[in-house]
């Protein structure tokens, strides 16, 4: 992973007093911090909107941490997009939005929600509009970046309980074509060339050090660093902060997510991830939420058969159903009291994890009393929790934790395996998703709920909609970097500094 610069002083963070600015080195109506997805969709919104746009990007080249990804968006409602239909799935808008209710936790943004699963389709149409290249082909089962150019996969907890008690399931994840692990990358190429084709000016290798406030800590600029120097660039209309989240900021994590201490491996991140965007909406008032939340996953499949094992914690137990979206399984496992956890499996379905996993195997037995006793457990503890859940799997069941009869099967044909899927040595990926409170239309709030004038948020600098790790799908980020990134857009070009 990219190691993250050394982030800036908190006194530089410090907002500017306009009265200190000497002069303009730039003058324009909306300032965008940050090329990744949500920098690009709303300097491309701000810019169809008739605003001259400013975006300003650290790194020498645009894409940020979101062309990392696998490049999936989660859509769906309206009945469906046209590869959901023309796979035979009709998506409901409204189980569309239960199910990213759900996916919000307690705290779900219920405007926001509601926003995003009425204006989805549409903004299907918005990314291939923009270049975006898209098959109308499924892939079933579980695939994790298949890299094959198809497009809709089951990228979430759709199927698996409590969610499809609650919403009809559909899968939701739209993938660009591209081959190999580059879909995301293809994505903010073409957003990318979009912002270009626009006339946005963009200034790469420059560095957001401070916001420029009047007195009526109105946003009307922003000061950066190019070259190691300062320069002050005017906003007539404001500046939106899309500068990523937090994940490389050890500091930050340690203050916010003490939950990353319990595993060992660097966050996900295009190498700029240091929480700047965050503390700089901080320094003129604006409110971080949630900020102790993370994608977390393991990748425990692919081979997508492991689902049909069961997880146990290092007392014996299972405590989660194991067909669950894998951000979901990772986050109850970080729950759980100690360090060591094993998914267990026979013969049948065993396939050698891949290396990137850092997934081993723990024990080999003929029975699982051997097994047990190789792991160290408590005599009978994972015996037990074997016997039962074959017992009620040989009869499609799973009374206690409720996978779905599609995953279940005895763990019966020896020999028997146990694969550690321990904290501290497992590969957990995770990002920050905690950030800004925000309006769904990108702008700042206080604490008290008042709007920052002239300060807007979108991407992972926002708290939007994945501000849940148990309930996060794939796709989900991406969906509110671009969707909530074009509202923030269009709401700063449209709304001058009184």
């Amino acid at each position: 992973m990219s190691q993250a610069p050394k982030p800036p002083r908190a006194a530089a963070m410090r907002p500017r007093p306009i009265s200190e600015i000497q002069r303009w080195d730039g003058e324009c109506d909306v300032i965008v911090v940050g090329f990744g997805a949500a920098g690009a969709s709303a300097a491309i919104e701000a810019a169809d909107a008739g605003a001259r746009v400013i975006l300003v990007e650290v790194a020498s080249g645009s894409g940020g941490t979101s062309a990392m990804a696998g490049g999936d968006i989660y859509l769906g409602g309206n009945g469906g997009t046209e590869v959901q239909r023309a796979n035979g799935f009709e998506d409901d808008t409204e189980d569309f939005f239960r199910y990213m209710m759900m996916a919000g936790g307690p705290d779900a943004d219920e405007e926001r929600v509601r926003l995003y699963a009425d204006g989805a389709l549409a903004h299907f149409e918005w990314l291939k509009a923009q270049g975006v290249p898209y098959r109308n082909t499924y892939i079933p089962g579980k695939p994790v970046m298949p890299g094959t150019g198809d497009c809709l996969i089951l990228s979430g907890s759709e199927y698996a309980w409590p969610f499809r008690d609650e919403a009809r399931p559909c899968p939701r994840g739209h993938l660009p074509e591209a081959i190999g692990e580059t879909g995301g990358f293809m994505l903010l190429d073409k957003l990318a060339r979009r912002v270009h084709a626009l006339g946005v000016e963009v200034r790469f290798q420059t560095r957001a050090r401070a916001l420029v406030v009047d007195a009526s800590n109105r946003v009307g600029g922003l000061v950066v660093v190019t070259d190691g120097e300062e320069k002050a660039l005017r906003a007539r209309n404001g500046v939106i902060l899309c500068a990523g989240g937090f994940a490389l900021n050890e500091d930050m994590l340690r203050q916010y997510a003490p939950i990353r201490q319990r595993f060992a491996n660097d966050g996900l991140s295009g190498g700029y991830d240091d929480g700047s965007g965050i503390r700089l909406g901080m320094s003129v008032g604006g409110a971080a939420i949630h900020m102790d939340e993370l994608f977390l996953t393991l990748p425990f499949y692919p081979p997508e058969s492991h689902v049909k094992g069961i997880l146990v914690n290092d007392k014996g137990a299972r405590f989660i159903n194991e067909d669950a979206y894998g951000g979901r399984v990772a986050h109850y496992i970080a729950s759980q009291i100690g360090d060591r956890f094993f998914l267990l499996v026979d013969d049948v379905i065993f396939k050698q994890p891949s290396p990137y996993s850092k997934i081993e195997i723990a024990a080999v037995g003929s029975t699982w009393e051997e097994v047990e006793r190789e792991l160290g457990l408590p005599s009978g503890c994972l015996v037990s929790t074997v016997e039962v859940y074959n017992r009620h799997a040989a009869k499609g069941e799973d009374p206690l934790f409720h996978k779905h009869d599609s995953w279940l099967k005895p763990l019966d044909e020896p020999p028997f395996a146990a694969l550690a899927c321990h904290l501290k040595q497992a590969y957990y990926p995770f990002f920050t998703l905690g950030g800004l409170r925000v309006r769904p239309t990108g702008e700042v709030l206080t604490t008290d709920g008042d709007a920052i004038s002239g300060l807007y948020a979108a991407g992972r600098t926002a708290c939007g909609l994945p501000r849940w790790g148990k309930g996060y799908s794939s796709g989900m980020s991406l969906g509110d970097c671009t969707f909530f990134g074009r509202k923030a857009g269009k709401q700063a070009a449209t709304s001058p500094l009184a």
